[in-house]
């Protein structure tokens, strides 16, 4: 069997750079070639020169970014394998949010796979992750803690959705606002959404990728202030303003329990992996190495101690 190479994939100021392939994954500023796993602005950053990522990210950062975005776009769907240099890529779906991906790297008969952020519990507006076998897993470990244990989706929201109207729920314009529409309108059809105008773009590329349908409006902020009987989805930052005010029962989705404090009710939602889903992912994937990235490893380096897996953290 030929041997992993330890410096495959190393961080630096600018990102993760595999040297063989002369790219960086997920770069933090500005570079000649970038592989983008998902379009969180904590992942995708503008002005790099040539940027390979899914089609639906390409679109999310057109519409953050504008002509900022890249010099240079080169769309690639789920499977379709291409080159970089002598580094064989193929996007796999990471189940993060749409168009999100697990980078699979292949050289010299060796696989390296670069988890981006993934989660594995169900979600519609979202393609359903693949596992696939590699030598290495490159992971993200954000709640690698064997203490968090992530509730039902649908429970959750349930819970959320027995409260007395109006609602004020707080989430992330990308991503997030998008599932908590889904889940009311799966759970609860007739109750009126009202989302804010900074997610209504973002909507309306989920729904070109028909991963949303149109059962929500547009808050207007009168609306706000009559108090009608609706559940108004809204960034974070409009969130603290009216949660100041008293205004309305006030929910903001994540998975973070710090963030559910002062709030009127709880609603954890989180798109990772808890700790049981990342035990449950590494035995899909088999690595003989786990190089652990965003986040705490710790726990992981712990747990495989007195195992044939190494576990190494690979951010600095």
């Amino acid at each position: 069997m030929k041997k992993i190479i330890a410096d495959f994939i190393i961080d630096t100021p600018n990102g993760f750079y595999c040297r063989i392939g002369g790219f960086y994954i997920d770069p933090k500023t500005p570079v000649q070639n970038a592989i983008i796993s998902h379009a969180h602005a904590d992942h995708a950053i503008a002005g790099s020169v040539n940027v390979y990522t899914h089609s639906a990210t390409f679109n999310f950062m057109k519409l953050r970014y504008k002509q900022r975005a890249a010099k240079q776009f080169i769309p690639i769907e789920f499977h379709q394998p291409f080159f970089i240099n002598q580094i064989k890529i193929v996007f796999i779906p990471a189940g993060h949010m749409l168009g999100s991906a697990q980078i699979l790297m292949e050289f010299e008969g060796l696989k390296y796979l670069y988890s981006g952020d993934v989660k594995s519990q169900p979600d519609t507006t979202c393609e359903v992750i693949e596992f696939v076998q590699a030598d290495v897993l490159i992971t993200e470990t954000t709640f690698a803690n064997p203490a968090v244990k992530h509730p039902s989706p649908i429970e959750a929201m349930k819970s959320t959705l027995s409260i007395e109207r109006p609602l004020l729920i707080g989430a992330y314009v990308l991503g997030k606002a998008q599932r908590i529409t889904a889940l009311i309108n799966e759970i609860a059809p007739s109750a009126v959404v009202a989302i804010h105008h900074d997610i209504l773009a973002y909507h309306q590329i989920y729904e070109r990728y028909q991963r949303l349908t149109k059962q929500y409006q547009v808050l207007e902020k009168k609306d706000l202030r009559l108090k009608k009987p609706y559940i108004y989805i809204v960034p974070p930052l409009t969130f603290n303003t009216y949660k100041l005010q008293g205004l309305m029962s006030c929910v903001f989705a994540s998975g973070w329990q710090a963030l559910q404090q002062a709030n009127t009710h709880t609603l954890l939602l989180s798109d990772h992996m808890d700790w049981f889903d990342l035990l449950a992912y590494i035995e899909q994937v088999k690595p003989a190495e786990i190089w652990t990235i965003h986040g705490d490893g710790a726990f992981l380096k712990e747990h495989f101690s007195n195992s044939a897996v190494k576990v190494k953290n690979l951010a600095k």
